[in-house]
């Protein structure tokens, strides 16, 4: 069943269909070929108990934060304030980049908004200062992946909701990871920069007054990642309510920076409406596809195939992160996650290993799948955003980061205090 299950998960996929869709007709297969009970007289009930769930009202909220902050320009006044920081180092402005998705990545929760606003107001610089392209867009493409690792993450809730595991220890255990990627993308672009100028633009300097005024457009993102994640933790606000205060705070700093203007509340509702609809249609239909496969006893087979294999904790567990790696070639990342996040947490606990770190792990695999071809997502904001050019440059440039994930990934299993640290 298992090989049924993903030949016609690629198949579906090939014909262009919503994912969610692609996920609730697996289900009826499910049902119709592999299962000797009615399953589909069910659906009611799994979808209802899949979004009966208050802890989903934060991510229509965090979603409603990013689009805020995209569309009054307060990422706009982000990016020239880091640029003056950062644009000394070898790579100029590509650091700007990472510094930027780094610090909107702290409020936006969504590692494609972070691409896509990154990329909106840098890629114009690249053309205009000679930039490489290839490792200019690259950078965008990975620097937004830190967008579901560092908190607030959409992803980290949906990691949480479906394995009953407290977000608030999933937000803090992601905080140093995301941190270090960032820090490793920037010195792994300084090398190269280094190795190769002629990748790079030219260094620039600012004046010590330029960048203690850019702390002003700065201090506003610190104060509001502060609030959110501090009070999570604090314990004074649950994920939804510091979402919501979250989105408050968002609208007075955009009132004080610039003004409130109903153009541009208008386009960040609408985009908080899309968004949030794909996401939880794809969330129930992945219920619903669990629901089956459990009944029809994928879980055991999945399960009782990686026991005859006869591995140990961690040649499993490797096998699990191989696996991952190569599902995230062909499949969206929030489907990947969802459909089958039911069936390995499972055994991955069985083995002993903590639920909080794996879901750090998983998370990183998933930026992982947002910059690798064909269905890579970030690398289709970021193209669609340069306007010309070709896809297979945003790759190629891409790829040096993909590198920097992958140890990321052996340092977590080496040292699993990086992501257990905070939490403890």
């Amino acid at each position: 069943m298992i090989g049924g299950v993903t030949a016609g998960l690629f198949a579906l996929l090939a014909l262009s269909l919503p994912v969610g869709v692609v996920l609730f007709l697996l289900g009826v297969g499910v049902d119709q070929f592999g299962s000797a009970f009615p399953l589909i007289r069910g659906l009611g009930q799994v979808v209802w108990s899949a979004m009966n769930s208050s802890l989903l009202i934060a991510i229509p909220f965090f979603i409603l934060l990013g689009e805020v902050l995209v569309h009054a320009g307060v990422a706009e006044r982000t990016y020239r304030a880091l640029n003056a920081w950062l644009s000394w180092l070898p790579g100029g402005l590509i650091h700007a980049n990472i510094g930027t998705a780094t610090m909107f990545s702290a409020t936006s929760g969504s590692s494609v908004a972070t691409a896509a606003t990154v990329a909106t107001v840098a890629m114009p610089q690249a053309e205009k200062l000679g930039y490489d392209q290839r490792l200019f867009a690259g950078s965008i493409a990975a620097g937004g992946t830190l967008g579901i690792m560092i908190p607030p993450s959409i992803n980290l809730i949906v990691y949480g909701f479906l394995t009953e595991t407290s977000i608030p220890r999933l937000f803090l255990a992601g905080l140093v990871p995301g941190l270090l990627l960032a820090l490793g993308f920037i010195v792994l672009t300084a090398i190269i920069c280094t190795l190769r100028p002629e990748l790079g633009g030219p260094a620039t300097k600012a004046t010590w007054g330029e960048r203690l005024r850019g702390l002003t457009a700065l201090g506003p993102i610190v104060v509001l990642f502060g609030a959110v994640v501090g009070s999570i933790y604090a314990g004074w606000a649950t994920p939804t309510e510091a979402a919501a205060l979250g989105v408050a705070m968002a609208f007075l700093i955009a009132a004080v920076q610039s003004g409130i203007r109903w153009g541009w509340v208008r386009q960040a509702l609408l985009g908080t409406v899309k968004v949030t609809a794909m996401l939880v249609f794809v969330i129930a239909a992945a219920s619903f596809l669990n629901y089956c496969l459990a009944a029809a006893g994928l879980g055991r087979q999945l399960s009782a195939m990686l026991t005859g294999l006869e591995f140990g904790p961690l040649a499993t567990l490797l096998v699990i992160v191989a696996l991952y790696i190569v599902l995230g070639f062909f499949i969206e990342t929030l489907s990947l996650m969802v459909a089958t996040i039911p069936i390995v947490v499972p055994i991955i606990a069985g083995f002993g290993y903590d639920t909080v770190w794996f879901g750090i792990l998983l998370i990183l695999l998933i930026e992982m799948a947002l910059i690798t071809p064909p269905v890579g997502l970030n690398l289709y904001v970021v193209h669609g955003a340069r306007k010309s050019g070709r896809l297979s440059d945003v790759m190629v440039g891409a790829f040096p980061y993909v590198l920097v994930m992958l140890a990321m990934a052996g340092l977590l299993i080496a040292v699993p205090g990086l992501a257990l640290w905070l939490p403890g």
